[in-house]
Order: structure tokens, then sequence, then C-alpha cells
């Protein structure tokens, strides 16, 4: 009798088994998918996590390059950081974060990892605002480093461009020549890298060559710079 009431227990159970079987397989499905979402989210933060590591380590990379710069110079230095840059576009100026009270004064040289920035032109107790050499109302006195011709490097309010004026079509300049500071005037110690000549005209119905020359200093991706303390200033 038993064996005969076996095939009918089995096919009672099988709406039980069947509705088991689905919410096992339900349950598993759906911790499948919440799974699958917190690896992505985890996925989604570890690739922030690295994109930070990676601009990390390329500031470190840039700042180890800044420091190094200072085992050519002679003068005693001060790292501050860009905080700012002037909202007109017409105007090549950075803010930085330090001021009067870490030492800084008008008219200071600051240069980056390659060469000249610019000059402080205000400053106030925390901060102090710098006149990048590209700005129109800038000009710095040059020499040619290859044979010493002197000349003037003038902004022209673009910001990888300076124009070098008043330069007779015999001077011996010539493209791919590096200009230094010439430290005529007393305003920027004598050669700190300026800019590399990138375009000589000579027209000889001109008595002035037209010469264009581009910064060497990463003026549009600075972050860290060097303010530049010469052996007569105060050092905080």
């Amino acid at each position: 009798m038993d064996g005969l009431a076996t095939p009918i227990y089995w096919l009672a159970d099988i709406p039980a088994e069947i509705s088991n079987w689905s919410d096992r397989h339900v349950l598993s499905g759906r911790q499948f998918l919440e799974e699958n979402d917190r690896l992505k989210r985890e996925n989604l933060l570890l690739s922030g996590r690295s994109q930070q590591i990676a601009a990390l380590s390329a500031e470190n990379s840039r700042l180890r390059a800044l420091l190094h710069s200072t085992a050519l110079l002679r003068n005693d230095v001060m790292v501050a950081e860009l905080i700012g840059i002037s909202p007109d576009p017409a105007r090549y100026e950075m803010v930085l974060n330090k001021g009067s009270g870490d030492g800084v004064y008008i008219g200071q040289p600051l240069i980056d990892a390659e060469g000249l920035l610019g000059q402080v032109v205000e400053v106030s107790q925390y901060n102090s605002r710098a006149l990048l050499i590209t700005d129109v109302t800038h000009a710095i006195p040059v020499q040619v480093n290859r044979n010493g011709v002197r000349a003037i490097a003038e902004g022209i309010g673009v910001l990888g461009s300076l124009e070098i004026r008043h330069v007779a079509v015999t001077t011996d300049i010539e493209e791919g020549d590096l200009l230094v500071s010439s430290g005529l005037g007393g305003r920027f110690p004598a050669g700190y890298p300026v800019a590399r000549v990138s375009k000589v005209t000579r027209d000889p119905g001109h008595a002035f060559a037209a010469i264009e020359a581009s910064p060497v200093a990463a003026l549009d991706r600075v972050r860290h710079v060097l303010l530049v303390f010469s052996l007569n200033d105060p050092v905080p």
C-alpha cells in the first residue's frame, strides 16, 4: 500500500519543491546582481583612487624636479603653491600661497624646474600675486646664451610666445638659441633660462629683425614654483 502511495506523495510534493527551487535560484540571482553591483562600485572606486595615485605620483615627480633645480642656483629659494589665476583672459597672473609674512616682496623672481616664470607684483600678509613673463606689460632683459648678445624679451599677451624687439637684422641670433636673463636692471639675477628662439625673420627693407621665442617654463601647467631670494635679500 505504501509503495502505491509513494508516487502520489511525490507528485503532491512537486509544487513545493518547485517553489523551493525557484526561491533558491531567485535569491541566488538577486545575490548575483547585488554582488555584481558591489564589484562595479568597488572597481569604480579603485579606478578613481588609481587616477589620484597617478596624479600624486606625477606631482611628486614635478616637485623632485623643482627641488633638484635648486642645486643649479646660487640663491636661496622657497617653494610656493599656485592657488589661483587671473579671471581676466587678457592678464597672465597667478596667485600664490606665500605672502609678506613669509618674506615675499614685490619684484621677487619666480621660477619652475625649467626656467623663469615671472615676478611678484603684489603682496599681502598671506598671499602674493605674480605677473608671468608673457603678459603684455612684462619685459625682461635677456642675452643669447651662445654668444652673449643682449636684447629685451617682451610679453605679447600670448601664453606660449615672447617677442624680441629692436634687434638689428645683422645680429647673430638664430632659431634654437637659448635666451637667459642678463641681470641688467637688477630685477632678475643673471643666468636663468627664459625662452628659446622659435622664429627669426629678416627683411632687408627693415632695420630690425622680427624674432619670436617660446618660454621654457611650463606657464600653463605649473602647480608649484620657487620664489628666489638673491644673496642680498633677507630670507625668512
